[in-house]
């Protein structure tokens, strides 16, 4: 159990300074922080006395006891109005709805029959609301009545200053969404599937908890300026009218999905410390495989990779999280439930994987061939970089890819964590009862799973007829090549240049000879925690490389030269590779056979290189 409060709590501390909590922090610094700010110095203590002095002037002081006569104010103590608890109430209000609501939120919107994202709405409306009120104070009091004892809980001096403070919070907790990582993904997971225990509970509150430490400090520092700056002091309606305004574009920004497009245009800065934690040891093994092991995917254990036997692998974990459907009537989501009685495949995948990509012909195959024999398919799309989260984008990769079957946007990672899944591509084969029998991570043995295919479909219906095996060439590669190559900054890990990889703009130079297997850049470069963009024309990129072809994803607009190059540094072979549109998998180098070489990139200004791929 210490185990997953300190998981947690990392997590949450990560998620709580990466770049998915930035919309949040106008509204925790003006409506959770600024506006809990004491006033300045009152006396409380006595009564304040007035009389005329010599010459006509009003003198003030304070009437001590007995009717003494008024001393100066400068020779009574000061008593400040008690400090507000408002940015606690604010982040304990944002605690306690994050928790409540990711654990129960979607279980019981399923067993009452509402749509998913009704919570967010509610919560939208709810900021919306609560922004008004803190321009129309006496609209703020009437929503905050169902809330009154623990909106002003530990402000019976300060009720004016900590009015919807607790309100407020339960309303962000309901919107704030941190960015996807192995620890939210198992709860979520486990919130999706119901299967709550003690230890979901101490992960989901824990990770809450760390989340919330950095806007606690934040909500604290706001309070500390607002005492500090006399202008604040002077200007304390506008202050409170000015929150309000904050809450309300807040609300309407979530509404247009705004801070998404903020969070991707963004580095993601927390990138490389988050990887760390995903890929400690300690950390796999409590969350096992990125999620916690549930009763509904505790028995996928059982099927071993790409098995020639059939196993039984338990019932199919729900598809849980998904943001869109494709290829569907209507965009109507699928539930495997209403499936019951086919064979199910399902395939994770994402569009710009040169591994799914050689894998997609077999599925799409597959699906043509079999799909009037009682075959389903349904594409989990789960996405590797950012770029491949927005629909269009999916939209377009799936169209080039010729995939017809259902699409589930997997956005959120959450169905890929419910299959303890970490492969792109992976197939996961549910015979006619839900249970998974067979699963393949990878590419390859493709023979091996059209036949479990096969199989599974007879034994649903003895009299099916099914049509000859399909024909699709296998193009996994046979012979050791260069490893996927990312330029990433949370990613990379062959680079082997002259001058530092760091993240912003830099000139990189080319060593004089370039290892296997590592590639370096050449002029001036805009690196990220996506890939790495040239910043001025005569840009290069430099990769030695094993294999037989070369893929490269590539963005922005603009033609990039590629050429091989031979042993004495003469050009072998020179080809042109005209980029434009979405970021998508392009050819650098085709061969007949498996080659050692090394290629060399001129890239333009604007366009943008991710990765490299070989086969």
């Amino acid at each position: 159990m210490e185990t997953l409060v300190l998981i947690g709590l990392l997590g949450g501390l990560i998620t709580g300074i990466s770049p998915c909590i930035l919309p949040m922090l106008p509204v925790i610094f003006f409506a959770g922080g600024v506006q809990g700010a004491r006033e300045p110095a009152l006396r409380f203590d006595v009564p304040t006395a007035v009389r005329t002095g010599a010459g006509g002037q009003v003198e003030t002081g304070v009437a001590p006891a007995g009717g003494a006569a008024a001393v100066d104010l400068a020779d009574r103590p000061v008593r400040r109005r008690a400090r507000s608890w408002r940015p606690y109430l604010v982040i304990a209000g944002l605690v306690l709805s994050f928790s409540a609501m990711t654990l129960l939120g979607s279980l019981v919107l399923g067993a009452l029959g509402l749509p998913q994202d009704l919570l967010r709405w509610v919560g939208i409306v709810l900021l919306a609301a609560l922004g008004v009120g803190m321009i129309v104070p006496r609209f703020e009091e009437v929503l905050e009545r169902p809330f009154l004892r623990l909106a002003s809980l530990g402000s019976r001096r300060a009720a004016g200053q900590d009015r919807g403070a607790f309100l407020l919070g339960l309303g962000l907790g309901v919107l704030y969404v941190p960015c996807a990582g192995p620890v939210l993904a198992a709860i979520t997971v486990a919130g999706a599937t119901g299967d709550i225990g003690p230890g979901t509970v101490v992960l989901t509150v824990s990770f809450a908890v760390g989340a919330a430490v950095p806007l606690l400090v934040f909500a604290l520092a706001g309070r500390r300026v607002a005492e500090r700056v006399s202008a604040f002091r002077r200007h304390q309606r506008g202050i409170r009218v000015a929150g309000g305004v904050v809450v309300i574009l807040l609300a309407g920004a979530l509404a247009l999905n705004l801070p998404q497009q903020l969070q991707r245009a963004l580095p993601d800065y927390t990138g490389a410390l988050q990887q760390q934690v995903d890929e400690n040891a300690s950390v796999q093994e409590a969350l096992d495989l990125g999620g916690l092991v549930t009763d509904a995917n505790r028995e996928l254990s059982n099927c071993s990779n790409g098995s020639t036997e059939l196993a039984d692998c338990g019932t199919a974990p729900p598809l849980t999280g998904i943001t869109q459907w494709l290829n569907t009537p209507d965009n109507q989501p699928v539930d495997l439930e209403d499936l019951r009685g086919q064979v199910v495949l399902i395939d994770f995948w994402t569009y710009s994987c040169i591994n799914c990509q050689r894998a997609i012909p077999h599925v799409t195959a597959w699906y043509d061939a079999y799909r009037d024999a009682g075959l389903e398919v349904i594409g989990v799309h789960t996405p590797e970089f950012a770029f491949e989260r927005e629909t269009r984008n999916v939209v377009a990769g799936a169209r080039d890819l010729g995939v017809e079957y259902p699409v589930a946007q997997d956005n959120s990672y959450s169905t890929w964590t419910g299959y303890r899944n970490r492969y792109w591509p992976a197939e996961y084969l549910v015979d006619a009862d839900g249970t998974v029998r067979y699963i393949k991570h990878g590419e390859g043995d493709y023979g091996v799973t059209e036949q479990h295919i096969r199989d599974l479909l007879q034994a649903a219906d003895p009299d099916v007829v099914l049509p000859p095996a399909t024909d699709v060439a296998d193009t996994t590669p046979g012979e050791e090549t260069t490893p996927e190559t990312y330029l990433a900054l949370n990613k990379v890990f062959n680079y082997a240049g002259v001058s530092d990889y760091g993240s912003g703009e830099a000139t990189y130079e080319h060593p004089d000879d370039q290892a296997q297997d590592t590639f370096s850049l050449g002029g001036t470069w805009d690196v990220d925690f996506q890939g790495a963009a040239a910043a001025s024309d005569g840009a290069s990129l430099r990769l030695a490389y094993r294999s037989t072809d070369v893929f490269s994803v590539l963005g922005g607009e603009g033609t990039v030269t590629a050429r091989v190059l031979a042993e004495d540094g003469t050009v072998r072979e020179e080809r042109d590779v005209d980029v434009a549109g979405n970021p998508t998998l392009y050819d650098v180098l085709r061969g007949d056979g498996p080659t050692a070489g090394v290629v060399e990139l001129d890239v333009p200004e604007g366009v943008s290189v991710y990765t490299f791929t070989f086969g």
